[in-house]
């Protein structure tokens, strides 16, 4: 059925608070309970009016909102019992197999447990060095984002197109995409961190030298529930089963991680509850856009994959990107079913189109610290740790320099 356009109201609403109370009004955000409140007021109508009209939608939601919540969460918890110790050289070479090695294992943990895991031990790695003010910048643009696009497990977006009928399989045709961008931001990332270092005093780097310390891991187990994770998603154990599976794997990694190694990751339960809820709020809110978009996306004109890309895009830098995936994939749906072109589909989204959805929702959310969730965690533990970080629009300068080229060199060569 199509729900009448004022049902989408709050959606918008919900999104543009999310964009905007961290800037305009800080410490009444930072409360989970001040988020609570503010997500179920503006939510509160699409509950009742959905209920009543369309309560099989309302149900549906639910449903998809538990398993996306429960493997979200279990990432997290697991992730956050398995600590890298240690301090290496800040040479460019090792910082640049750094961040290597997190755009890979994003894909294992998420692009949120790849930061939290690693984001310490690069800020202590370089901790001896002064001119650092890129180091946090490439971190969020390779291993909170990008690094993230061959697995559902990897970023929210994909997880969300996976519970919706997208094969675990299907995002490893993001490959050439990951290759071609990660390669190209290490290159540049080598280039501007090896001018940077030339620039560090004798004295700087004597102190680093002097500083080395092997690398470690403690909270090994948890490899192993993570494992369990990754397996049950791959071999698509059905509800409620994997479910199950996913709770009993993150109580395992609360039991039996040692309280000393979650305190050295200075591990908190803060980002996973905001993250509940406000998608809870995007959840509940985006059902009438879903429907509405679904029946009448086509007409909005947006048919080709470039125009997906940076729509997608776009959107992502400023909102949250998980729910723009699930709204443009809706408009491909549309725009698939009423073009009928030749061509592959997938979840009923021609396959040229959900990659250059994938690829807009999961780059771009790195283009300000509001388009990805790690963003901003990324650059308060930095800030934390001493370490000078761009400001949001200092920030949005390095990502225009660096990204947007390299989004439109992305254009030419996938979704033109």
């Amino acid at each position: 059925m199509n729900l009448p356009i004022w049902t989408c109201i709050p959606f918008a609403i919900l999104l543009l608070t999310i964009a905007l109370m961290p800037l305009t009004w800080p410490h009444f955000w930072e409360k989970n309970r001040n988020k609570a409140i503010v997500s179920l007021a503006i939510s509160f109508p699409v509950i009742v009016f959905t209920l009543f009209e369309a309560p099989h939608l309302l149900f549906h939601t639910a449903g998809e909102y538990i398993s996306f919540m429960l493997l979200l969460a279990s990432l997290f918890i697991i992730s956050g019992g398995v600590q890298v110790r240690g301090d290496l050289r800040g040479t460019p070479a090792i910082n640049s197999a750094f961040l290597l090695t997190g755009a890979v294992i994003a894909n294992l943990i998420g692009t949120t447990g790849a930061s939290m895991l690693l984001i310490r031990p690069v800020l202590k790695t370089n901790s001896e060095r002064r001119h650092t003010f890129h180091i946090p910048v490439f971190f969020i643009f390779i291993i909170s984002n990008i690094g993230g696009s061959l697995t559902p497990i990897g970023d929210p977006p994909l997880l969300l197109g996976y519970l919706r009928g997208v094969p675990f399989e299907w995002t490893f045709k993001l490959v050439p995409h990951w290759l071609t961008s990660v390669g190209i931001l290490i290159l540049i990332f080598f280039i501007w961190d090896s001018l940077s270092y030339a620039r560090e005093t004798p004295a700087a780097i004597m102190k680093d030298i002097g500083s080395q310390e092997p690398l470690s891991l403690a909270g090994r187990r948890n490899l192993i529930f993570l494992a369990a994770v990754v397996v049950t998603i791959f071999f698509k154990v059905p509800a409620p089963f994997r479910e199950f599976i996913l709770m009993a794997m993150t109580l395992l990694s609360v039991l039996l991680t040692s309280e000393v190694i979650r305190a050295g990751n200075k591990f908190t339960y803060y980002p996973i509850i905001e993250v509940a809820i406000l998608f809870a709020g995007i959840f509940i809110t985006m059902v009438p856009l879903l429907d509405l978009l679904r029946a009448k996306g086509a007409a909005l004109g947006i048919m080709r994959p470039w125009q997906f890309f940076w729509v997608t895009g776009g959107l992502s830098s400023f909102l949250d990107n998980a729910p723009t995936y699930l709204a443009l994939s809706s408009l491909a749906q549309s725009v698939t079913s009423a073009t009928n072109l030749p061509g592959a589909v997938v979840a009923g989204v021609r396959e040229d189109l959900l990659l250059a959805i994938s690829c807009g929702a999961v780059f771009m959310g790195a283009n300000t610290y509001i388009g990805n969730g790690p963003n901003f965690m990324v650059k308060s533990i930095a800030e934390e740790q001493g370490f000078k970080v761009p400001h949001f629009f200092e920030y949005m300068f390095y990502s225009g320099i660096v990204l947007i080229p390299l989004f439109i060199l992305l254009t030419f060569l996938f979704f033109n």
